[in-house]
């Protein structure tokens, strides 16, 4: 499962959505990146169509109207199309989080809110949070690159945690990293069960999520289990 968690805007850059070591230098000519643009674009949509396994470089370049021959003036294989496709998709996948609770914050408000942006972006983004899982299974650099990222989210948060308990906001007798990391992991199972797995659940008759319902749920959880001050 992807351990993605809501991101606070501080001081120390954000983890790429995408290995960028994959990535190759951008185009100079405008034609040149209206092309790779257009081979992003498809990519994205062809991937998210039929999976990783299943997508062919014919079938990108048959959705963007170009040669075959010119994907390979931009990207090598299909893992350097899909960390592209996963750069496009790096701003939306930015959130605010609890370090982002200072001063007077309403220290309640501002978990909500982080939540809110998280689950909106993730429900977004579903198909490609998806195949970021499919890809995982099976290309060891993006499998490492998950847990790093999914790890330094954790360690975000976990300062985080820890400023509140130092504000005698969060109990000060949980460790947390381990509430960091059972947190955050509670909100990236909810969300990818409850925006992934949807699609197979609402077809089979059962009634779409309630999306206020589960920003509700998942905060109050985070608040309780911290024994924010009126949620103990």
């Amino acid at each position: 499962m992807d351990t993605t968690v809501p991101e606070e805007t501080d001081s120390e850059a954000a983890p790429p959505v995408a290995p960028f070591s994959q990535l190759r230098e951008p185009p100079t000519t405008q034609r040149g990146a209206r092309t790779r643009a257009a081979l992003v674009k498809a990519a994205r949509k062809v991937f998210e169509r039929d999976g990783y396994l299943d997508t062919r470089l014919t079938d990108i370049t048959k959705e963007a109207r170009c040669a075959a021959g010119s994907f390979y003036t931009y990207f090598a294989n299909k893992e350097e199309v899909l960390a592209a496709v996963l750069l496009e998709a790096q701003e939306d996948m930015m959130h605010p989080g609890t370090g982002r609770v200072q001063g007077t914050d309403d220290p309640y408000a501002v978990l909500e809110a982080s939540n809110r942006a998280y689950l909106a972006a993730y429900k977004r983004n579903a198909k490609l949070m998806a195949l970021l899982e499919q890809v995982a299974q099976v290309e060891p650099e993006f499998r490492e690159f998950r847990r790093r990222r999914g790890d330094a989210f954790i360690r975000r948060n976990a300062r985080g945690i820890a400023d509140l308990q130092a504000r005698g906001v969060a109990d000060r007798e949980v460790d947390p990293m381990m509430a960091s990391r059972a947190l955050s992991g509670m909100v990236s199972v909810m969300a990818y069960n409850a925006f992934v797995l949807s699609e197979e659940q609402e077809q089979e008759g059962d009634a779409p999520v309630d999306f206020e319902g589960l920003v509700t749920t998942v905060t109050r959880l985070w608040a309780n289990a911290l024994r924010f001050p009126g949620h103990r």
